[in-house]
């Protein structure tokens, strides 16, 4: 078969093209670092690397949703020891108004300083993160969840975020606390029922919180204590208000300072000196009070000055009580606290976690698609030499022509 000068030399020019084009595809790759640079170079490796990217992008999103409830619990956290402060020096306040050396003056100014004690408290409730979101709207809604109500003689405050709080899950924590549950649901009184001085009150007599001696003796009705005599000779009457009865065996009962009553489940103590006519109010703590309700009625109780006789024993009682329910709300703020440094210690768990998986996905990426820069370095010098070998051999072979020789 006679093969033609012109097709040799034409089939010569394809192969160096040919060489031509593999070392600029290898050169591409060394600068790109990648060996898969299109799914044409490998299409499995590339559908692999295409599904070990979703997940990395996922393993992203979630670190980026995790620092933002880090961020979102460190700030409530911090809300919440900067409110438990606050209580505490509260609570100092309240211990001092009952100084019985304190005259009218002196509570006003405890008063006026629980007042601007409570305005920081509610701030703090009301406090938002960087994005604006409230750190204790729960599970959402309003973005001032604490709302002051005022007029018509009220001072309360109600919550107008959505009870609730999300639940941490593997790889995501909340980014938001139930401040209802913190600050709006604190037991009132004893938390099983509260004791009440009646306004009308002119002696002494005062009760400190009691306690539940056999909860299965509990009614859960309201009670009244009626006391009746005379000096030295005082007696009391306990009346069930439900049924509207005396309780048996608690009648003409004789009364005297620092005696323990128990009946039906229900056991305190009394001091002072009643005076005839005087009344004791017993309730079941069926709704809880908060912790804005708690600072007001101390607040109120301190500027109780009407010169009665009866005042001195109301405002003891009023902030015993107060005293109590102050620290059972802030023994629930504790435990949001206590929360809120659980949930960040699972975030460092969870950002080791996520890291590691970040490393793992990014590693088995690079095994499908990048390339061994010294090995392709080595295999381009390899093509390179080759190609340069190939054109000095086409040269050579280009002058063997009898055309040389005429």
């Amino acid at each position: 078969m006679r093969v033609a000068t012109a097709h040799a030399y034409d089939t010569t020019i394809a192969q160096l093209t040919k060489r031509q084009a593999e070392m600029a595809a290898q050169q591409e790759r060394i600068s790109s670092g990648k060996q898969v640079l299109r799914a044409s170079d490998d299409p499995v490796a590339a559908a692999l690397s295409e599904a070990v990217q979703t997940r990395l992008s996922r393993v992203q999103t979630d670190q980026r949703a995790l620092e933002s409830s880090r961020t979102s619990i460190q700030q409530a956290e911090s809300a919440l020891g900067e409110a438990g402060d606050l209580v505490q020096r509260v609570r100092e306040l309240i211990i001092a108004g009952g100084n019985a050396g304190y005259g009218p003056t002196e509570r006003q100014a405890l008063a006026k300083e629980i007042e601007g004690l409570r305005e920081q408290l509610f701030a703090a409730a009301n406090r938002q993160n960087s994005t604006g979101q409230s750190l204790f709207g729960g599970l959402g809604g309003s973005p001032t969840p604490f709302v002051q109500e005022f007029g018509s003689g009220s001072n309360e405050v109600r919550f107008d975020g959505q009870r609730g709080q999300k639940a941490a899950g593997d790889n995501q924590l909340p980014n938001a606390m139930d401040g209802e549950a913190i600050w709006m649901r604190i037991p009132a009184g004893n938390g099983t029922f509260s004791i009440d001085l009646a306004a009308g009150n002119t002696g002494s007599l005062r009760a400190d919180t009691g306690q539940v001696s056999d909860p299965s003796a509990l009614t859960g009705h309201d009670y009244r204590i009626d006391f009746s005599g005379t000096a030295g000779a005082m007696q009391y009457s306990v009346v069930d208000v439900t049924t509207g009865t005396p309780v048996a065996g608690q009648t003409g009962m004789p009364y005297s300072s620092g005696s323990q009553i128990e009946f039906d489940g229900m056991s305190f103590k009394l001091t002072g000196d009643p005076r005839a006519g005087d009344q004791l109010d017993i309730t079941p703590s069926n709704a809880p009070t908060d912790m804005f309700k708690v600072m007001q009625d101390a607040i109120d109780t301190l500027r109780l000055d009407n010169g009665s006789s009866g005042d001195a024993a109301q405002r003891t009682h009023n902030l015993g009580r107060a005293l109590t329910e102050l620290d059972a709300g802030h023994e629930r703020m504790l435990m949001a606290r206590a929360q809120a440094g659980e949930w960040l210690n699972r975030a460092d768990s969870m950002d080791n976690m996520l890291g590691n998986r970040e490393a793992d996905h990014t590693i088995e990426n690079s095994r499908l698609v990048d390339i061994d820069l010294v090995k392709a370095y080595s295999e381009f010098k390899t093509m390179e030499v080759g190609a340069q070998a190939a054109l000095q051999s086409y040269a050579s072979i280009q002058k063997l022509s009898l055309f040389q020789y005429l």
